[in-house]
């Protein structure tokens, strides 16, 4: 167990161990539960679209159109089409 200190803005500071096993890097956003009386943190994990436009890529891209598409090969492929 890490032992933390709350300063008087009711901050913590996660302990370093934490943050490296965790990645969690400085601006991440954490869920925060109160589950009894014990205080859970848990960093929210990221989606594809959380994602999107973090990538450089040459020029323009119609992300609904490759989404679309991407839908459409899947259920092609669950219906066992494959085209």
């Amino acid at each position: 167990m890490l032992n933390v200190r709350v300063n008087p803005k009711g901050q913590i500071t996660l302990p370093r161990e934490i943050r490296r096993k965790l990645k969690i890097k400085a601006g991440d956003q954490m869920a925060v539960i109160l589950d009894g009386d014990q205080i859970v943190f848990k960093p929210f994990t990221k989606t594809l679209l959380d994602m999107r436009g973090t990538i450089k890529v040459k020029g323009e891209q119609d992300f609904d159109k490759i989404r679309r598409e991407a839908l459409k090969k899947r259920a092609n492929r669950n219906s066992g089409n494959e085209g």
